[in-house]
């Protein structure tokens, strides 16, 4: 598969019908964080995180163009990747709402590099961003994972456009 792009073909599928297909793949839930030029705390739920490469450490995370947070990401030199628990349900619902301070009152400490990560996540990844790629009404976050902490317990699950729990403990 060539990495050139396509030309565009004329999009017949329906918007919804699209969002509901794409809602049946079980994703984990993520709160993506950054610091902006004064060191202030930003962040943002997302779903649309994967790991991309092992050597070097590589994951990605998706932004829409429309999120008022994308200037952080892009000017950033480092992102972090917060991985919840099935406890932090309030705490992804609170990061996806718009128009409040969504670090305030909530408990965080910065990392290594100095991100936002919070003490109870199942994973948190601290990310030097290497490459941020435009596509459609995304942007596409890529970065090489300097450092990670690891939690226990078990994840919160986004499935048919509703939170989830695990049935069966693994």
């Amino acid at each position: 598969m060539s990495s050139k792009a396509l030309p565009s073909r004329m999009c017949t599928v329906d918007r919804n019908q699209f969002c509901r297909a794409c809602g049946k793949f079980a994703t984990g839930i993520t709160i993506v964080t950054s610091l902006g030029p004064e060191g202030e705390p930003h962040g943002m739920t997302a779903n649309s995180f994967t790991s991309v490469s092992l050597a070097p450490p590589l994951v990605l995370v998706c932004v829409d163009h429309g999120c008022k947070l994308i200037g952080h990401f892009r000017r950033g030199e480092y992102f972090g990747i917060n991985v919840l628990n099935e406890g932090q349900q309030e705490l992804s619902a609170h990061f996806a709402r718009s128009g409040h301070d969504r670090f305030n009152g909530v408990k965080w400490q910065g990392g290594e590099t100095g991100v936002p990560l919070f003490p109870d996540a199942l994973a948190a990844m601290e990310c030097a961003l290497t490459k941020t790629v435009d596509a459609g009404d995304h942007t596409i976050l890529i970065g090489e994972v300097l450092h990670i902490k690891i939690g226990e317990g078990r994840p919160l699950v986004y499935f048919g456009s509703t939170y989830r729990k695990l049935d069966a403990e693994t």
